[in-house]
């Protein structure tokens, strides 16, 4: 499939990006080149292949869930720029 330099320019304009004319030459082959690909995938037999989420046999791979100890609201406020005896202060945003 070709994808024309008009093409990469309606796609630049969606996502606000702006190319210069090199650019989207180069662009367009590269997309092109990148379609074709998918084709050549759509292409393959998958019948009988059952559906992957990872080609790995992982699973579940997380660690242990353990407790732990926690800091203390003083650790916690120890490093801050700008607090109060409970909480963070932070800059009024909406007035």
């Amino acid at each position: 499939m070709s994808v024309s330099v008009e093409e990469v320019r309606y796609i630049a304009r969606l996502a606000r990006l702006r190319f210069s004319e090199e650019e989207e030459r180069r662009l367009a082959v590269e997309m092109s080149a990148i379609l074709d690909y998918m084709d050549q995938l759509t292409a393959l037999d998958t019948e009988g292949v059952p559906p992957m989420s990872h080609v790995l046999d992982l699973y579940n791979v997380e660690r242990e869930d353990r407790a732990e100890t926690r800091i203390t609201r003083e650790e916690a406020l120890r490093n801050a720029p700008d607090a109060t005896a409970e909480f963070f202060r932070v800059p009024r945003v909406i007035e």
